[in-house]
């Protein structure tokens, strides 16, 4: 490679050396320093997509959590009622009203739920 080091006249002294298979150190020393904090930098993303995926799993139980105690209350309604019959605090017309309420209440969310498909766009009669 030496006979083609005049064409490499305004090339620094380590161009040079390279040119005759002697490696440049600072150059490697550059790209083994580049290697390792592009390693560091990509340990620490997984530790933050590690993170994230444990945050996700926390809070998916903590969902799972609640829903369960809302089926512990819902469990609860019936016996309270009965309880309130038997003691003389909730009558038929009280227990008539809120299940018209109930009934409302559960007319309304399905009025607010959306259509799926185009079910909702076909006419009535054809």
């Amino acid at each position: 490679m030496e006979e083609y080091a005049h064409l490499y006249r305004g090339a620094l002294p380590h161009d040079a050396r390279l040119l005759r298979g002697v490696p440049c150190i600072g150059a490697a020393l550059q790209i083994d320093q580049a290697n390792a904090d592009k390693n560091i930098a990509q340990a620490k993303a997984e530790e933050r997509r590690a993170m994230a995926v444990a945050s996700e799993q926390e809070m998916k139980a903590k969902a799972q959590e609640a829903r369960a105690k809302v089926i512990e209350a819902e469990a609860e309604v019936p016996k309270a009622m009965a309880e309130a019959f038997r003691s003389g605090n909730l009558g038929i017309m009280d227990y008539y009203r809120m299940k018209n309420i109930e009934a409302d209440t559960s007319m309304r969310e399905n009025i607010a739920k959306p259509t799926t498909g185009n079910a909702g766009n076909q006419p009535l009669s054809k």
